[in-house]
């Protein structure tokens, strides 16, 4: 075990470099996520979990924290992360949560963007759970749904499905419009951000499938 966690982060980087270097990336709607960038805003970046693979492309040197779970899979995504320049923040949503949502409020404060995976880290697909919503609330950062489909790729038979985009395929990154969670929003104001987060997310998802004619391989 200690061999494979040692090994598996450069497996995993050097895989991903291979996979950078060759795919064809177009940005739809990408003003909605670097425009803020340039003018030196914070922000929380969303992605379904079947999509973390190629995420680091749209990072574009950034200081990201992220939240990994304490499982082995977890710490081996940790190191492979810590190889793209993201910082990682451990907990999840049945152990160590606390913990690891204020690490992600404190790395905010010292200048990191977040990222949230909202439906991980053991799903069900597709649908947001209340964390990234709660720290918005928390930080008064906007959260920017972010998404991808790629025309080459394999699917795991894992809950999420996860898509491994393959080399020299085309991927198309859907940003949708950032979603402002007011610091006093009440429970009922909260969870209809949630839903709304949702919403976002999987109308970004069907439009980027419907420009990426896809090949399951």
């Amino acid at each position: 075990m200690r061999l494979l966690t040692a090994v598996a982060p450069l497996l995993i980087s050097g895989a991903l470099r291979v996979i950078a270097r060759t795919v064809r990336v177009r940005y739809v709607n990408g003003a909605a996520l670097f425009d803020p960038w340039v003018r030196g805003e914070q922000l929380i970046v969303a992605f379904w979990h079947n999509r973390v693979v190629l995420m680091p492309l749209a990072n574009r040197g950034r200081k990201l924290c992220i939240m990994n779970s304490q499982s082995r899979d977890g710490e081996i995504a940790t190191r492979a992360l810590k190889r793209w320049g993201i910082h990682s923040v451990r907990g999840s949503a049945t152990r160590g949560g606390a913990g690891g949502f204020l690490q992600l409020v404190r790395a905010f404060r010292t200048g990191y963007d977040l990222a949230v995976v909202p439906d991980g880290p053991r799903g069900p697909c597709y649908q947001v759970k209340p964390g990234g919503i709660h720290l918005a609330r928390v930080t008064g950062a906007p959260i920017v749904p972010v998404t991808y489909a790629a025309s080459r790729m394999r699917q795991l038979r894992s809950w999420d499905r996860l898509i491994i985009p393959l080399p020299f395929a085309d991927i198309v990154f859907v940003v949708g419009e950032p979603l402002h969670v007011p610091r006093q929003a009440t429970d009922a104001e909260a969870e209809a951000l949630r839903a709304e987060l949702e919403a976002r997310l999987n109308a970004i998802t069907a439009a980027a499938e419907a420009q990426t004619p896809r090949r399951v391989e």
